[in-house]
């Protein structure tokens, strides 16, 4: 989600503006739930993941939710990108209130994110970029069931003013101070704009409003009011069962003029409560630290660039660079990965193929080299003579790298495809591959939407419904969201055991076809219908 500077520029700009240090070393931090890529001090960037890590512990003891350990290759990726103007030149845009971005997708969602600053108290305002991101991955990610748009948004904000203390202490739900000019001078949203989506994009201008500084105080309040301990739970339960969202907060919340004025009463407060998390109750779990050899170092500026997405043109030239370092490293597993990826965007599946055998000889730990090969191969044998063979060849960089990681999704989701892109009817185990592919990516909005697609053939009308609840329900909105709205009211009429074809039930409805999530090497802009790589606007 691109997450836009607000009002309160003013009271940044001394950090946005500050000297960026000299370059270091590039390292690679990893822990439990996030790999980090820093040219930085090696002092620093274990710092940041360890902070990292205690914030995703404090999460999961505030909400009182967890999920699953992710396999490796599905932590979120942190590129550390330089100062704002890289951050910009690496989205494509000239947008001068771009602070960072990130991009869900099975198999590892990307943070692309400004240097490191690590500071005890209140967070640098690109760490709290970075901990609204990683707030709505781990709710999404906890949860199947989507979060009224207040409430996600007011939840991110609560989360991404954490402090990390010296003695290891983590302070969650502290005053949203970088939202402190949005709520004095912005323009007003008031608490039924707030609650029904409908209502305030009825009367939203082009003006900076607060409806994110007014998301984190009811939030806020609902949370450390005594009074109204459970409410808002309670409405978003009621929202859930289908109540429209303001007769759901009369419902739940009592009279909402009452709300509102108790809300602006709460603002003004000069002391709010706090969690204060002491490091008995927190986990971060060791971080491993990796100095990048020579080579691989290169390549990691072209590999962001890569990674991030690409057209046909931008692959092209990306290919003569990432060649170059080739030629220089022949040897550096890492470059020939980076290659092995740039060789498949810009079309060369035979090169791609043996860029990846070459990483995967010098280190087959490495997993993206499978899957490379396995991109390359599958975009292969859909010209082949010989389909069946040429998809099981296909199929073996996968079954290799499931050996390697059993709960990597990507073997998962290729499995299924091996026998729709044949045209056959998916055995029982591919179903039930793919539907574990979207458990371990909760946040690829596309793969649900295959998930529900699939569902659908199988006459499984309600958990299709289901798996489509989560994009209906999006907060933000978009294509995907009314797509999936329109299906679930076209299975709302439809008797369990109905079977129908997605892409017939798309047509039906002028749904254009949704492709199956994890392709990659395009350029995100492209591929905005698929949910998997593009930046989500905030």
């Amino acid at each position: 989600m691109i997450f836009r500077i607000i009002a309160a520029i003013g009271l940044l700009a001394a950090f946005l503006v500050a000297p960026t240090a000299a370059r270091a070393d590039w390292y690679e931090a990893s822990s439990d739930h996030f790999v980090i890529y820093a040219d930085d001090k090696e002092r620093d960037i274990r710092r940041f993941a360890e902070n990292l890590e205690r914030y995703h512990s404090a999460m999961a003891y505030v909400t009182g939710r967890n999920f699953e350990k992710p396999s490796p290759s599905n932590r979120v990726v942190i590129f550390v990108v330089g100062d704002q103007r890289d951050v910009r030149k690496l989205a494509g845009t000239d947008d001068r209130a771009l602070a960072g971005f990130y991009i869900p997708r099975a198999g590892g969602s990307l943070a692309f994110v400004q240097d490191i600053r690590n500071k005890n108290g209140y967070p640098h305002f690109s760490t709290i970029v970075l901990l609204h991101e990683y707030a709505h991955h781990f709710l999404i990610s906890s949860s199947r069931f989507a979060m009224p748009r207040w409430m996600s948004e007011g939840a991110a904000e609560f989360f991404a003013s954490a402090g990390f203390e010296k003695d290891g202490s983590v302070l969650v739900g502290r005053p949203a101070v970088h939202r402190g000019a949005e709520l004095a001078y912005a323009e007003e949203v008031s608490i039924r704009e707030l609650l029904d989506p409908e209502q305030y994009e009825a009367r939203k201008g082009k003006r900076y409003d607060a409806f994110y500084g007014r998301s984190w105080l009811l939030y806020h309040y609902l949370t450390f009011e005594k009074e109204r301990a459970g409410q808002a739970t309670n409405y978003w339960l009621e929202v859930l069962n289908g109540t429209p969202p303001i007769e759901a907060g009369e419902k739940v919340f009592g009279d909402l003029d009452t709300l509102e004025k108790e809300l602006d009463a709460y603002v003004r407060q000069r002391r709010m409560f706090t969690f204060n998390l002491t490091p008995e109750k927190l986990s971060a779990g060791e971080v491993a630290i990796r100095k990048l050899p020579e080579g691989e170092a290169e390549v990691m500026p072209l590999r962001m660039r890569s990674q991030r997405g690409v057209t046909a043109e931008q692959a092209a030239e990306l290919l003569v660079e990432i060649r170059a370092v080739a030629a220089r490293y022949p040897d550096d597993a890492g470059v020939l990965a980076a290659l092995s990826e740039a060789e498949y965007d810009a079309g060369n599946d035979a090169e791609a193929i043996a860029a990846a055998d070459r990483a995967i000889a010098i280190d087959p730990a490495r997993t993206n080299p499978y899957v490379q090969k396995g991109y390359a191969l599958f975009r292969m044998a859909a010209d082949a003579d010989d389909r069946d063979a040429a998809y099981q060849r296909a199929m073996q960089p996968f079954t290799e790298l499931n050996g390697r990681e059993n709960n990597h999704p990507l073997p998962l989701i290729y499995f299924y495809r091996s026998f729709v892109e044949r045209g056959e009817e998916p055995p029982e185990n591919a179903r039930h591959a793919l539907e574990r592919a979207a458990q371990l990516a909760p946040f690829d909005k596309g793969l649900w939407f295959n998930v529900a697609m699939m569902q659908m053939g199988e006459g499984k009308i309600a958990l299709a419904k289901i798996a489509l609840q989560p994009i209906a329900n999006d907060p933000h909105g978009g294509e995907g969201s009314d797509r999936a709205k329109e299906l679930i009211a076209l299975l709302g009429r439809m008797e369990e055991g109905t079977r129908v074809s997605g892409r017939d039930a798309m047509l039906a409805q002028g749904v254009a076809q949704v492709a199956v999530s994890g392709d990659p090497g395009e350029e995100p802009e492209a591929e905005e219908d698929e949910g998997e790589d593009e930046p989500e606007q905030d």
